[in-house]
């Protein structure tokens, strides 16, 4: 189902208030990890994902590593530990799992051993390695009417959904003209940096830009000539296979505005530029997302030429933010995701924080690698749901 910018501002603002306000249900919910220390381990605190709920109680971890799994069941307090998660899912059936590993390559196992048993779930981004498998996930889950959110911590962050409320709703910057993102720009810059940071500011380009583009045109090189074929390797991580180490890419959204991501090597540094500026037809909202990733910065420019010093006129703090106190880092990290993902469980409704919107930011991700491949403009959704390096010759 696609939504209109209306409603699809309407239903995130609907999920997000339901987020903030939590679960009020007093049933006890049984919990499971899954991690993996060798391969991509347990993300950003994912095996703390539920640590904060008092209706939730994890008892049991698995881990192929025996080492990464003593430490971690030590860490979060389980005393049932197994080396295979498909054991684990089978003997204790649990309602709600947490899937730490960052690394894709398992993402669709992993998921589809879930709904197998019946189980609810939170999974690291990034969603998947290929739109198909994708799929394949959201629609097992589907199947079963099961309930799945996914780790896109910085949406959930109080001044990014007051950021939204702001320019959305109460037009803070006027008509919304254009959304320019970077990713990280660290040793990963290009095409890494689109799957692995990427993913998480286009989530934030839809949310402000009020679901996924039309199209997108994508300009990837190497050594400053258009990528080739040859030039197609694996990332640092398993994450399948990646190409540039610059990326310029626009989307196209409905009624004419733009999105813009880019990423590339600069000798500089990465200059802490990771985040995402919205343009407005009246002043800029910008974001960004500090090394560490503890929180993030916004700012709002009042000035419809986008221009400082012009009309004397400086960068000042979002009208009215919220205070943000932060007492646990590794247990708050993910809470607003989880609490809404319970609240969804038993409102019978999809999370705010939904694996489909993982699968949304993976799409624009791929749309980038389909445009280097054709050579040009391709339509969103991608009618080919195989991975476009994988088949490019």
């Amino acid at each position: 189902m696609h939504l209109n910018r209306r409603e699809f501002i309407a239903a995130s603002s609907a999920m997000t208030a339901a987020a903030i306000a939590g679960s009020g249900s007093g049933k006890k919910y049984k919990a499971c990890i899954i991690g993996d220390s060798k391969l991509g381990g347990y993300g950003h605190c994912i095996q703390y994902a539920f640590a904060l709920r008092d209706d939730v109680a994890t008892v049991a971890l698995a881990d192929p590593d025996e080492g990464g799994r003593a430490q971690h069941a030590k860490e979060v307090g389980v005393e049932r530990t197994y080396a295979d998660y498909r054991e684990m899912l089978e003997k204790e059936r649990p309602d709600l799992v947490a899937v730490g590993p960052r690394c894709t390559v398992n993402h669709r196992d992993y998921v589809l051993a879930c709904a197998e048993v019946g189980a609810h779930g939170f999974i690291e981004k990034p969603f998947c390695d290929d739109l198909a498998s994708g799929d394949e996930m959201v629609a097992a889950i589907e199947a079963k009417n099961l309930k799945w959110a996914i780790a896109f911590n910085f949406r959930g962050m109080a001044l990014v959904q007051h950021a939204k409320k702001l320019v959305c709703e109460q037009g803070l910057i006027g008509t919304v003209l254009e959304a320019r993102a970077r990713g990280k720009e660290d040793h990963r810059a290009g095409g890494e940096d689109l799957i692995v940071l990427g993913t998480h500011v286009l989530d934030l380009m839809r949310f402000f830009m009020g679901g996924s583009p039309a199209w997108c045109t994508a300009n990837v090189t190497v050594d400053g000539r258009a990528a080739t074929p040859a030039d197609v390797r694996a990332a640092t991580e398993p994450l399948g296979p990646i190409v540039g180490e610059r990326v310029h890419a626009m989307y196209g959204f409905q009624g004419g505005t733009a999105g813009y991501f880019d990423s590339m090597k600069n000798p500089d540094g990465n200059g802490g530029r990771f985040g995402i500026d919205i343009y407005g037809s009246r002043g800029i909202v910008s974001i960004r997302i500090p090394r560490g990733d503890e929180a993030v910065s916004v700012h709002w420019f009042d000035d419809s030429a986008w221009a400082p010093g012009g009309n004397a006129v400086n960068w000042k703090p979002l009208p009215d933010a919220p205070a943000v106190e932060v007492k646990d880092p590794l247990r708050e990290r993910n809470k607003v995701i989880t609490d809404d993902l319970i609240s969804a469980i038993e409102e019978n409704r999809r999370p705010a924080f939904s694996v489909h919107d993982g699968l949304a930011s993976w799409e624009l991700i791929q749309a980038v690698f389909g445009s280097c491949v054709q050579g040009g403009r391709v339509a969103i959704p991608l009618e080919d749901r195989s991975h476009p390096l994988k088949r490019w010759a």
